[in-house]
């Protein structure tokens, strides 16, 4: 490609740990590949993308798991505006979010409007679009993930995009169909995104790793403080569901080995009883931070899906749980799914009645596991390259 500037459609600033991390893995992934990338700013027209995707939740008020699953999110705004101390432990959260995304991120001007936005993108040799839940029902409907506003003659890829469900709504598929089809190279991160697109565009396209994956151990250790952050032998909990059980688990674990639990808290929801479990509760942590609080962990116990890929990278004993019911209509279980099937690990999946003492059995064959995300991790980076270059 002789335009090497690429322009980045990215969630490159939302104060997620794994959201961030992966948009910050392709950012400079893509720019260690000689490229010149820039996430897209598109702060002027957010509000639009927004009013789209209210409008999409209003027409969806009678699934009741969307209406729980938003209500939670509504809930802990509340919990802040009441709660002086968990405002002020949010807040520092927040700072080091925003810390991280200006000192790792080059951004693009400010487009105004949906048109400055189409006209800017003639100055990119390419456009790409990844990875997370970027194609979630409610961002269809937002359509900015979907690249329907770049022009026909600028090059589309989508590496790694996640629909974070099984099957496209009836109400969204024509929209499927024809943002898919103008997407010129098209990759998967779960086996159920290749069939939903083999469905819509007929086209067969690569399983690819996350974007987190592309770097190895030791180029997200220049990322990381060489110290631990946590003194003492500990659990390192990240769960962004409420589930009790998984809480249990956790303690009977502390039990067995006499480490401590060190949790990151309120997340995507305000959950009360998880402070109860935990020894430390730290805020003021960073996605770099986070990396850290995995890499110096004895063991991990996640719902979340980057919480088991970053276990996986440092070859952390690892436990994963399913964050939804397998009938939710934003259950996103599927990546975590198709994560460890690939790399031959479904027994770190654990259920509820898994003893602690049966999954402490279960063995991880790490060399094993090195081999398959290396040979993922080259074939995956393969495909960016092709997809930039051809």
């Amino acid at each position: 490609m002789k335009n090497k500037k690429v322009g980045m459609a990215i969630n490159y600033d939302y104060p997620d740990y794994g959201g961030m991390l992966q948009a910050y893995a392709s950012f400079r992934k893509i720019r260690d590949l000689g490229y010149e990338p820039e996430a897209i700013n598109i702060d002027a027209i957010s509000s639009d993308i927004r009013k789209r995707k209210v409008l999409y939740f209003a027409k969806n008020i009678l699934d009741l798991s969307i209406v729980k699953e938003k209500s939670r999110l509504v809930f802990k705004k509340i919990r802040k505006k009441l709660n002086h101390n968990l405002n002020a432990n949010l807040e520092l959260r927040s700072q080091a979010f925003e810390r991280f995304c200006k000192s790792k991120f080059k951004t693009s001007r400010k487009y105004e409007s949906w048109s400055s936005l189409t006209s800017g993108c003639k100055e990119y040799g390419a456009v790409v679009v990844g990875s997370d839940q970027l194609w979630l029902p409610s961002n269809i409907a937002g359509d900015y993930y979907t690249l329907s506003f770049v022009p026909s003659e600028v090059k589309k890829i989508a590496y790694a995009t996640s629909f974070g469900v099984s099957k496209i709504a009836k109400g969204q598929e024509e929209k499927a169909k024809q943002y898919l089809r103008r997407i010129e190279w098209l990759s998967a991160r779960e086996e159920s995104g290749q069939k939903i697109i083999k469905k819509y565009t007929g086209r067969n396209v690569p399983l690819v790793c996350d974007p987190a994956l592309l770097l190895t151990k030791e180029e997200w250790d220049e990322e990381v403080s060489a110290q631990s952050i946590i003194k003492d032998k500990y659990i390192f909990c990240y769960f962004m569901g409420d589930n009790p059980w998984q809480r249990a688990f956790v303690q009977k674990l502390k039990k067995k080995t006499g480490y401590k639990i060190v949790a990151l808290l309120h997340l995507d929801q305000y959950i009360q009883t998880d402070e109860n479990y935990v020894d430390y509760a730290p805020y003021d942590i960073s996605p770099a931070d986070f990396i850290n609080l995995i890499k110096n962990a004895e063991f991990v116990c996640t719902d979340s899906f980057h919480g088991t890929v970053f276990s996986i990278i440092y070859q952390k004993e690892f436990f994963t749980f399913k964050r939804f019911s397998e009938n939710a209509t934003l259950s996103t279980n599927t990546r975590i799914y198709t994560l460890l099937n690939t790399m031959s690990l479904q027994h770190r999946l654990v259920e509820e009645n898994d003893s602690v003492e049966s999954s402490l059995s279960r063995k991880i064959h790490h060399n094993a596991v090195k081999e398959r995300l290396d040979a993922f991790r080259a074939s995956s980076l393969q495909y960016l390259i092709d997809a930039l270059d051809k």
